[in-house]
């Protein structure tokens, strides 16, 4: 199989030649004088006594491409920035602390953001001016850099006073943006007011919030199902399992290699951004694999295995760590790997696969996907798909299990073509963060689809992350890649390596798994933690290269280190009984007052934790040898039905001893009469322990496998 470059080849090549970072790299052979975000770039800017032009983007993002080929390439925007600016690139993925910071900074400005992000600092780093994607050239209604360049310059050296001024308010208005808690902690209405805001955004004809583009936001749909366990509400129900549906069958999902792209350029979720991010099959794994617990739906079970699938099929590295991505262009074009000609399809498949496969991937000779610049039509086209199993049975006439087994052998044919072409370029850095998160969807995953593969992934990566980038103190390392990990680790590497622990731990039994959340949460709590105000700054109190700490809350595609750690923090307290998780707990929630009240959709994560926090949560201990028949029987049933109240606690009587160093509290939870025993208990209490699955599944209350809506 081809595979296309991540780095131009050049005579020439400036400093990012020598960095780590793929997309820093990809800027190696440009004529731009780019320096890596760094002491050496602030000294250069104060003396030569010039402003700073700060680029951020990452490998995989096509308009960043883009810029890169038609701006800074060119040797007339190179002169220009090389003369009048300093010039800085940094990754977002590698320091999303500098993102998130930058990102604001931009908002605040223009009102927008997105990346690529470009801004112009003064040489203490305060920006003062801010853009996304600019052309070499202008265009109506968006200037070019060769007048953009100029006109900044002048302005600096005309305007000066101004620009500082400027850019001192703002940095003083981003300091002064943190507010206290509010008086009190989040109500349970306030997850009736987000379905109602919920409902009045969603999109009642093909599934989703608001209008396009259109993202996953797979943390929405976690709320949503839960929500729907915890009340009834159908409501809820309704528009998770209608966007699942309709994100499952689009063009946004890869019907053939598996795994979600991006996000939708579309209302229909049928043209994607083809860039393909380990979070978004985290998320989305997590989403489909409760989402097939809670209905029973296969397609949801398939969605679930496919972004596991993927992700072990593409994403592992040979140390066990987890890979970020790969491109949306290959061969210079967004979506070249991805797309197909009706007739190329007829001409791999055979007469008799093609009638089925057009019925469940309809294809047409003007094809569906648009011309990015034009708009007009291609030839090309994306697969999506239109028909359940069940319903192309019933068209064909065929048995279900026939179209099944033919509709593999589709896609096997299609795809084993498909590799033979031009694959897009696989970012190999290894984040924490995201390697955190694809951990706890695999453990997740391993449990609702009976996949012990999944899980021996997932230990192999929390592994690696746990000994190949730890600092010296016990701290994490933020990336790794080529044998080296490095930058020091933000609020989100900790949240996300502590959730993907916490499942892990839930998954297996096994009690290191809940020792090392632990040590990372101290450390956590110690290095992050505001003891002033309450909740986790993003930044470490070790760090000095910002110009302000920040908070995160509100989610974004990925959620926000406070949000997911509000989650960790409930289940922590259940998990110990340690009352310091619960006040901190409570603590985060308290920021979440305001938050709910002024971005609700933007709360998914931590509303997904809000109803652990407000609903009926209890732990189910299992006690006894893991090899016996009943605690097998036992750990199943846990496992296969929609608990999300439930946290199971599994207790291998031969490893007590390291169970009890670990939760001292554990020590109550025997076996008696020398059986398998269940231990039902909520933070206070416990019911009468019983020695059956019939019995324990009558103890958590509900009497149906799928769709109860009740008990738990």
């Amino acid at each position: 199989m081809k595979k296309s470059s991540g780095i131009e080849q050049s005579t020439r090549y400036n400093r990012l030649r020598d960095e780590v970072s793929p997309y820093l790299r990809q800027h190696a052979g440009n004529p731009v004088d780019w320096f890596p975000w760094g002491d050496e770039a602030f000294v250069a800017a104060r003396e030569r006594d010039r402003p700073i032009f700060l680029s951020i983007g990452y490998s995989t993002c096509h308009w960043c491409h883009v810029m890169e080929r038609e701006s800074f390439s060119d040797s007339g925007v190179a002169a220009l920035m090389n003369e009048h600016f300093v010039s800085i690139k940094v990754d977002r993925e590698e320091r999303p602390d500098l993102d998130n910071l930058y990102m604001n900074a931009a908002i605040a400005l223009t009102g927008t953001g997105g990346w690529p992000l470009n801004l112009v600092l003064t040489p203490d780093l305060h920006p003062f001016y801010a853009a996304t994607y600019l052309p070499k050239e202008g265009r109506p209604g968006l200037p070019g850099l060769m007048e953009v360049l100029p006109a900044l310059a002048r302005f600096w050296r005309e305007h000066r006073e101004r620009a500082v001024e400027s850019a001192g308010l703002l940095v003083k208005a981003i300091h002064d943006s943190d507010e206290p808690p509010g008086r009190g902690k989040v109500r349970r209405d306030a997850a009736d007011r987000m379905i109602r805001d919920l409902t009045i955004q969603f999109d009642s004809l093909n599934g989703g919030f608001g209008r396009p583009p259109k993202f996953p936001m797979p943390h929405l749909h976690l709320f949503l199902l839960r929500f729907w366990k915890w009340t009834g509400n159908e409501k809820a129900l309704r528009m998770a399992e209608k966007t699942l549906l309709a994100m499952a069958r689009g063009g946004i999902y890869d019907h053939l290699g598996c795994g979600f792209h991006r996000y939708a350029t579309d209302a229909r979720w049928l043209v994607p951004h083809f860039e393909k991010m380990l979070y978004d099959q985290a998320l989305a794994g997590m989403a489909y694999a409760e989402a097939y617990l809670a209905t029973g739906n296969p397609e949801f079970g398939e969605v679930a295995n496919g972004c596991m699938e993927y992700t072990c099929s593409r994403l592992v590295s040979d140390e066990g760590g987890l890979f970020s991505a790969e491109d949306a262009d290959s061969e210079g074009k967004e979506g070249k790997y991805y797309l197909w000609t009706k007739e190329e399809i007829s001409s791999i498949l055979e007469p008799d696969d093609q009638q089925l496969a057009f019925l469940m991937y309809p294809v047409i000779n003007t094809g569906n996907f648009p011309d990015p610049a034009e708009g007009g039509h291609t030839g090309l086209n994306i697969l999506h798909r239109i028909h359940s199993v069940d319903e192309a049975a019933r068209i064909l006439q065929k048995d279900c299990d026939e179209i099944r087994t033919s509709l593999n052998h589709i896609r096997d044919t299609l795809l084993h073509h498909r590799e033979s072409r031009v694959r897009p370029f696989r970012d190999e850095k290894i984040l924490a963060d995201w390697n955190g998160l694809a951990v706890g969807a695999l453990a997740m995953a391993s449990r609702a689809l009976e996949k012990e593969s999944f899980l021996a992934v997932a230990g192999n990566a929390a592994s690696f992350i746990l000994s190949c980038m730890r600092m010296d103190d016990g701290g994490l390392y933020h990336r790794y890649k080529d044998g080296v990990a490095g930058i020091p680790a933000t609020s989100a590497d900790y949240a996300g390596m502590i959730f993907g622990l916490l499942e892990l731990f839930i998954a297996s039994g096994e009690p290191w798994y809940l020792e090392s959340a632990l040590a990372l949460e101290e450390y956590h709590v110690t290095h992050f933690w505001d003891h002033r105000k309450g909740a986790y700054f993003t930044s470490s109190k070790n760090s000095s290269d910002l110009f302000a700490r920040q908070k995160e809350f509100t989610d974004g595609a990925i959620p926000s280190p406070n949000s997911l750690s509000f989650s960790n923090l409930v289940r922590l307290a259940l998990l110990t009984g340690e009352e310091a998780f619960s006040r901190r707990a409570g603590t985060v929630s308290r920021y979440y007052s305001r938050h709910i009240e002024r971005h609700p959709m933007s709360c998914g994560m931590f509303m997904a934790g809000y109803t652990l926090y407000s609903g009926p949560l209890k732990r189910a201990v299992i006690s006894g040898k893991k090899t016996d028949p009943t605690f097998r029987e036992m750990r199943s049933l846990l496992n296969l039905n929609y608990l999300p109240y439930t946290v199971p606690l599994l207790i291998d009587t031969e490893r007590q001893n390291l169970f009890q160093k670990v939760l001292p509290a554990t020590r109550e939870y025997i076996p008696l009469y020398g059986k398998t025993t269940a231990y039902v208990c909520s933070s206070t209490s416990c019911m009468k322990p019983v020695f059956t699955a019939g019995d324990l599944k009558n103890l958590l209350g509900f009497s149906t496998l799928k769709r109860s809506g009740q008990g738990d």
